[in-house]
């Protein structure tokens, strides 16, 4: 298969994710949108690699999903304190927490 295919794959993920981080309003929603523009990234990195026949980009990819994990938990935990406090998950809402 033609690596080009996989760019526009990777592209269009990242447009996809892009799009509902402008346009969406609920952090979770937003937060799995920057997850997956971070994994169209990857697959750019690993594509990019392969078609350069070294395996830096997949090494590269691969310690970003390693800190997209650690992400994901710090990410939740504030999601999950805003929405305790102020039982909204809506992203206008989080300016609220200066106190």
């Amino acid at each position: 298969m033609n690596p080009v295919y996989y760019l526009y794959l990777a592209a269009l993920l990242f447009t996809i994710g892009a799009a509902g981080v402008l346009i969406r309003r609920n952090a979770i929603v937003v937060f799995m949108c920057i997850e997956l523009m971070l994994n169209a990234c990857n697959l750019a990195l690993v594509v990019f690699s392969r078609m350069h026949g070294n395996l830096d980009g997949q090494i590269i990819a691969f310690f970003t999903m390693v800190v997209a994990a650690a992400e994901v938990v710090v990410g939740l935990a504030i999601i999950v304190s805003i929405f305790r406090t102020r039982h909204t998950a809506s992203v206008d809402d989080a300016s609220l927490m200066k106190l």
